[in-house]
């Protein structure tokens, strides 16, 4: 084997090697499905997992409140550091044992349904920031799997006006068309690549929105196209189901009122009644406490008994009464708010729908058109315009024609790609504005 043989090889597995390094550092892309990055982001989002931990707040509140009328019990046990001396004004206790629980509260019923009716609202809006990740996800998902059909169909634009330049070359060198005809091409070209380098940063935005979203490593997600089911073209319902963010608004408005109730119900006249129960063990070690009593300090000692309390004049708990009761208020006049927005929303999204409809019929329509011009134009390259040479004739279709009737076709099927992403995206804002969020998501895991 020559030297330079050995060179050569020498070359090509250093090659090879640091190939398989690079391709080895560089994250994996592969087709993932829109449930499989819905999921993730369902997972991953803060907005979830905040709304997840108000549900256990919600419950341990529940239980907190429900929990008074079970009986506590609580032990206690000392001893004196050093002998005492004197009357110390206490019982020498060794350890003691007490049971306490509330038996009657009408106020604490009332902070019972409070509670309640706030765990249901924390549930519905953990099934809200449900649904908005998923919306999240899924219009960044279908923007990206747009953006990539769109910049393929840039890079072939941008083939097809490298030639334009190449035949518009040409044919100025030779005097058939003026210096301004190539440098038209020329700014088609150069505008053609701006468009694609501006794909590219959006597509690379899109990816990282969606690495965000599902915590997936950065430009792993390759959007599959099948997995996306077909978005219904709703309108306007007059009657929409109630979103999960409103209903969740009304049941805090319940939960406030359920709360004001029982602040007012603490003013009136009723009986507070509460048990309890005590044992202590008395010890006459390291004192002398029968000094001071008429008879023996004795060692066991028990107590139990009912304690009723009835609230007659309390200034603060008036007060607090009023501040539940504004509260309450505002709860359900931000409820009625959310109901109000939410309508308008349905309003403005279902008139932009119509608009956008007939936008991208225009769009489909006149890529229709330019297909068909570019069928034309290739027809009368090949077969000729059919009129002949003589005086009158139309002129002879050029090259640069077809190669301008693709460009042209490409474009309009960018612009039909558009028309229908914004379509696509303002059909998922009314799905979720009418209430019909959960039936995209069940149809989109059914999807295989």
């Amino acid at each position: 084997m020559s030297v330079r043989t050995s060179y050569k090889l020498r070359n090509a597995w250093l090659a090879a090697i640091a190939g398989a390094a690079i391709a080895t550092a560089a994250p994996a892309q592969a087709q993932v499905s829109l449930t499989t990055v819905v999921e993730l982001a369902q997972k991953n989002s803060a907005s979830v997992r905040i709304a997840q931990a108000d549900v256990q707040r919600a419950t341990a509140r529940l239980n907190e409140t429900r929990d008074v009328f079970i009986p506590s019990v609580s032990f206690g046990s000392g001893l004196p550091a050093f002998p005492e001396l004197g009357f110390t004004g206490s019982l020498p206790t060794v350890w003691e044992s007490g049971v306490q629980s509330l038996v009657f509260s009408m106020p604490q019923l009332q902070y019972i349904h409070a509670a309640r009716a706030g765990l249901q609202s924390a549930q519905l809006a953990l099934k809200d920031s449900r649904e908005q990740a998923a919306l999240d996800a899924s219009t960044t998902y279908i923007e990206l799997d747009t953006v990539e059909r769109e910049l393929k169909a840039a890079r072939e634009q941008e083939q097809e006006a490298a030639r334009l330049v190449q035949i518009e070359q040409q044919r100025a060198e030779a005097g058939v068309d003026p210096l301004s005809t190539l440098l038209q091409a020329q700014l088609t070209a150069a505008q053609l690549k701006l468009g694609r380098l501006h794909l590219e940063t959006r597509a690379a935005t899109l990816g990282k929105q969606l690495t965000n979203l599902t915590g997936l490593p950065v430009g792993s997600i390759t959007p599959d196209h099948a997995s996306i089911p077909e978005i219904p073209a709703l309108t306007g319902d007059p009657s929409p189901r109630e979103t999960p963010a409103i209903t969740a608004a009304r049941m805090l408005a319940v939960s406030r009122f359920h709360m004001a109730q029982g602040d007012e119900r603490r003013l009136w006249i009723l009986p507070e009644i509460s048990f309890g129960a005590q044992y202590n063990r008395n010890t006459t070690v390291l004192n002398d406490i029968n000094a001071y009593y008429a008879r023996p300090l004795p060692a066991n000692n028990f107590f139990s008994g009912f304690n009723l309390v009835l609230p007659l004049f309390d200034a603060g708990l008036r007060a607090k009464s009023r501040e539940s009761a504004a509260e309450a208020l505002r709860a359900r006049v931000e409820a009625e708010q959310a109901q109000q927005q939410n309508d308008v929303q349905i309003a403005q999204l279902s008139a932009s729908l119509r608009e956008l409809d007939t936008m991208a019929e225009i769009a489909s329509l006149k890529q229709q058109i330019a297909a068909e011009q570019l069928k034309s134009v290739e027809t009368q390259l090949e077969l000729g315009n059919g009129a002949g040479a003589g005086p009158g004739a139309p002129p002879q279709l050029s090259p640069t024609a077809e190669q301008q009737a693709l460009i042209d076709e490409r474009q309009k099927y960018v612009d039909a790609l558009d028309a229908n992403l914004e379509l696509s995206k303002t059909r998922l804002n009314l799905l979720r504005a009418l209430g019909h969020m959960q039936d995209w998501l069940d149809e989109l895991h059914t999807k295989p």
